[in-house]
């Protein structure tokens, strides 16, 4: 068993790490406060030059102008680019962008190809994904009732999204809807491209998350989809595929933003150490000789390395035998990662006193758009029952 990342992608590492301390920190603060469509020029810039150093699209297939990484690899890249909230975007390794790349890549036709997954490999363009309905549980995307109804040659799309990340900017949206009313439950859905100057679509509002609506990229939406007429050339994969595409999507998701919370927590950590060991509490002393502190220190780094291992075996198992060989550890992974991410965060501010919820460090940031983790992407509380139930299955009948 070899702990050491793959020798291929160790220099990629490496050159990721060091851009992102020359060229993405050192305006992190300037973007996060200007907010995303107000930065549009500098993240431009930023991302031109990850292309010339050829260090864009660790996950997008080479053929589409990307690195082609592997999982584990581009965990391991994951986990490096979470150390800034820019990191992603500016290398185009960003969601919902790359689990639509993903999906288009497998399921899209030729002219789909051709209209919107080269443009956005290239980062010509922004999409989203909308699934999520405010009438009913996102913990259960079997339960839909934005419909797509087929007239002829065309769907006629009618619904109520929210939580749509990203949809701000976005050319396209992939909507899930269902096309089989009658249909089981995991094929009465389909997934429609759908292009956001479409009549109909309407982008009701970016949504407040704790207060801050957001802009551009860095949003959450809500949308309306109003008699939306697109042709049926537009479905992704056979009708009714649309959970099955859902799963699929999810299962690789959910490694990435595992492996950017590890980077999240890197990024909290440091700011936390660097912190109690230069903050005097008397003349003589910081907060680093304090017991608890040394605790919370010991207690931290044991959790983010006990995630990062669970993570990389969890990418490695679906690497190596199947999705569905790894389908308990993907829910393990997902709860755990997210509250040791939290209890990080929540920690670090608590060290920081009063600096701590200021705009001042990231970790007030982090605090407010990550909290969201122990929900979206199922919350916490569904992946222990489900992994729960499928471990005592395997108990039922013994003697």
């Amino acid at each position: 068993m070899d702990f050491d990342p793959p020798e291929s992608v160790r220099p990629t590492l490496a050159a990721i790490h060091q851009f992102l301390d020359e060229h993405v920190l050192p305006v992190e603060q300037q973007v996060m406060e200007q907010g995303f469509a107000e930065s549009d020029a500098v993240l431009r810039e930023l991302r031109a030059k990850v292309k010339a150093a050829g260090l864009w699209g660790p996950q997008i297939p080479r053929e589409l102008g990307g690195l082609g990484l592997g999982l584990v690899e581009h965990g391991l890249v994951s986990e490096q680019l979470g150390r800034s909230p820019l990191g992603h975007y500016v290398f185009g390794a960003q969601a919902p962008d790359a689990g639509n790349l993903e999906v288009l890549h497998k399921y899209g036709t030729h002219e789909q190809h051709q209209q919107y997954l080269e443009p956005l490999a290239r980062g010509e363009l922004r999409s989203c994904f909308a699934m999520t309905e405010p009438e009913n549980p996102g913990s259960n995307p079997t339960m839909l009732s934005c419909q797509a109804r087929r007239e002829g040659d065309e769907y006629v799309i009618n619904g109520h999204k929210w939580f749509t990340s990203s949809a701000d900017g976005a050319a396209f949206a992939v909507v899930m809807a269902v096309t089989a009313p009658e249909s089981s439950a995991h094929t009465r859905a389909s997934m429609i491209i759908v292009p956001t100057d479409t009549p109909g679509y309407q982008l009701v509002r970016n949504i407040k998350i704790m207060g801050d609506a957001g802009s551009g990229w860095a949003s959450h939406a809500e949308l309306r989809f109003h008699d939306v007429r697109v042709p049926v050339t537009n479905r992704l994969g056979p009708e009714g595929a649309g959970f099955v595409i859902a799963q699929e999507r999810l299962g690789p998701g959910r490694i990435h933003h595992c492996m950017r919370w590890i980077g999240v927590c890197e990024r909290v950590f440091d700011t936390l150490c660097r912190h109690v060991t230069r903050r005097k509490i008397t003349d003589d002393k910081t907060l680093s000789t304090r017991q608890i502190v040394q605790a919370w220190v010991a207690e931290a780094r044991a959790e983010i390395d006990a995630a990062r291992l669970m993570v990389l075996q969890a990418a490695w198992t679906i690497d190596k035998k199947g999705f569905a060989a790894a389908r308990e550890q993907v829910s393990l992974i997902k709860f755990y990662v997210a509250d040791v991410m939290m209890r990080v965060i929540d920690r670090a501010i608590q060290l920081h006193g009063a600096l701590g919820v200021t705009s001042d460090t990231v970790l007030g940031f982090y605090y407010v758009h990550e909290r969201g983790a122990r929900i979206y992407d199922g919350p916490d509380e569904v992946h222990k029952m489900v992994v729960a139930k499928r471990i005592l299955a395997r108990y039922q009948g013994e003697a």
